[in-house]
């Protein structure tokens, strides 16, 4: 009898412009508890809009699934297009990168390194990081034999700490340059009062400084202290200094203490890779960086780590480096969960960009651009920390214009240039910094050059100058001084003027990516 039935009954499933349509010939039925029922006209509606709804949910456009969400999205696109982004950090990255991030790879799991995952289905998966590892090295220059490469972590952040977790034993010491001297959070950073990163927690750290008058690392005081301090690991790495590092230097004074030199190239990777500045990998042990700064990839971190023959010791016996397996497994189970697929297939484009002529061109376009903006602002006055640039950003010092870090900082936001607010060397307190930290990648990659940087030099004066006379008015207190700028109606006036005026001249460079969003 129920085979009668349900042969009575036809349900075809079609597919048509991602929507699915259902013909019912004759009446409904369904299953309960292993029997055949007619359903009701109730059940029916039920049944199809249940199934137009999941649909849509699943292959409907953003835009039409919550407009909500991407009216805000199409506003940070218009906002990045109209502005110009000089936040060092940052960068816009190309389509290619973008196309990886939206595939369909983020939809794997793959706990484990490639050919040895905790779950099935990762044949292709494991091409991909593989392509990713291969490509990282040739963007670098790396030989294979004597270098590994974990793309897997999350960011910098998380690949910092997956070395300190791997090479260097709980509450084992690191020396980092200090934050408010150009450093990192992450290589260590605490006040007399609180442990703020957690490098700093769960390691024993010891900042090095840079010389109060030069703004320059001083190297003498580091390889002074290191003698005492006896650090595991030094960081040779820098989120806001303006100078190369010197690596020669720093391998001298960790070989003299028995240290892992580790370089942490987040801001550089893309000057590296590109020969336009010392590179680390001569004589680091481990090299960390992001992908999304000069390098222009995926927000994103890889780690690279030597192997092979680390020494030959007085029987002939080899020693050999032991860095790939601890990394690897701080990295996973260590820290991490499942590795994120969409984000190493776009590690692997962006290495393959980084090895192209035009990539080359772009990157000496950046520090070209860098040092013209750093004359500039020089020529009108302003205080440059060590003197100038080797690389792709300039940190500025506006004590002199009386001014601190964040009225500049926030003056330049109103009228649509993005910066951040920095310790300049001298600084008591990293959070009423005195500085400005400015960058060309992000305006590089939009396609200006140093006439263009001439015209963003003129900018960023007057808006300094504008911060200057808003101080005039609010006196030297931050809320005063943001009171003023939102509630004098002359200020206001000169504001949206500049700001206009900027965001004219913005939207004449091309913005790489989506049209919309």
């Amino acid at each position: 009898m129920i085979k009668k039935v349900a042969s009575s009954y036809l349900y075809l499933h079609t597919r048509k412009f991602h929507t699915y349509h259902f013909q019912i010939l004759r009446s409904p039925v369904q299953k309960v508890h292993g029997r055949i029922h007619l359903m009701s006209n109730f059940q029916l509606r039920n049944l199809h809009t249940s199934s137009t709804m999941n649909t849509k949910i699943l292959n409907g456009n953003l835009w039409d699934t919550d407009p909500e969400l991407f009216d805000i999205i199409k506003k940070e696109k218009q906002r990045q297009a109209s502005g110009l982004e000089m936040i060092a950090s940052e960068n816009f990255t190309s389509v290619p990168v973008l196309q990886c991030l939206s595939s369909c790879l983020h939809n794997k799991y793959s706990e484990g390194m490639p050919h040895q995952r905790y779950y099935g289905g990762n044949e292709f998966i494991d091409e991909i990081e593989v392509l990713a590892q291969q490509r990282s090295l040739e963007a670098y220059k790396l030989k294979a034999e004597d270098w590994g490469v974990n793309v897997q972590p999350y960011s910098g952040s998380p690949a910092n700490f997956a070395v300190y977790t791997g090479v260097v034993e709980p509450h084992g010491r690191i020396m980092g340059l200090d934050l408010p001297d150009g450093g990192h959070l992450t290589h260590g950073f605490f006040t007399a009062n609180k442990k703020i990163s957690a490098t700093s927690i769960f390691f024993e750290s010891m900042p090095y400084k840079v010389d109060p008058k030069t703004g320059l690392i001083d190297y003498d005081k580091l390889a002074e202290t290191a003698k005492l301090f006896k650090p595991r690991l030094i960081i040779a790495g820098i989120s806001c200094y303006s100078r190369c590092l010197d690596y020669k230097r720093f391998r001298q004074i960790a070989d003299e203490n028995g240290a892992i030199l580790m370089a942490d190239m987040a801001h550089i990777s893309g000057l590296v890779a590109a020969g336009i500045i010392p590179s680390p990998f001569e004589y680091c042990d481990i090299v960390t960086t992001t992908t999304h700064k000069t390098l222009r990839g995926p927000r994103a971190g890889v780690i690279f780590f030597r192997k092979g023959v680390r020494s030959v010791n007085a029987k002939g016996e080899k020693i050999m480096f032991d860095f790939e397996s601890k990394i690897n497994q701080a990295v996973f189970p260590g820290l991490q969960g499942g590795p994120h697929n969409h984000a190493i297939a776009a590690i692997a484009t962006a290495m393959k960009q980084a090895t192209m002529p035009e990539f080359v061109d772009y990157q000496r376009q950046v520090v070209a651009n860098a040092q013209r903006l750093c004359a500039g602002l020089a020529a009108r006055g302003y205080d440059i920390a060590t003197g100038g640039t080797d690389v792709h950003l300039v940190l500025v010092d506006v004590r002199r214009a009386g001014l601190s870090g964040a009225r500049a900082e926030r003056l330049l936001e109103l009228v649509s240039v993005a910066c951040n607010k920095n310790t300049v060397p001298g600084d008591k307190s990293a959070l009423n910094p005195s500085g400005i930290r400015l960058g060309t990648p992000a305006l590089t990659t939009r396609g200006l050059k140093e006439t263009d940087i001439d015209r963003v030099v003129e900018y960023i004066d007057r808006a300094l100058k504008l911060a200057q006379e808003v101080t005039a008015i609010s006196g030297p207190k931050l809320v005063d001084f943001n009171k003023t700028v939102t509630e004098n109606a002359d200020i206001q006036a000169k504001i949206n003027k500049l700001k206009e005026e900027i965001e004219n001249y913005s939207q004449t460079f091309p913005l790489p990516g989506y049209e919309k969003y």
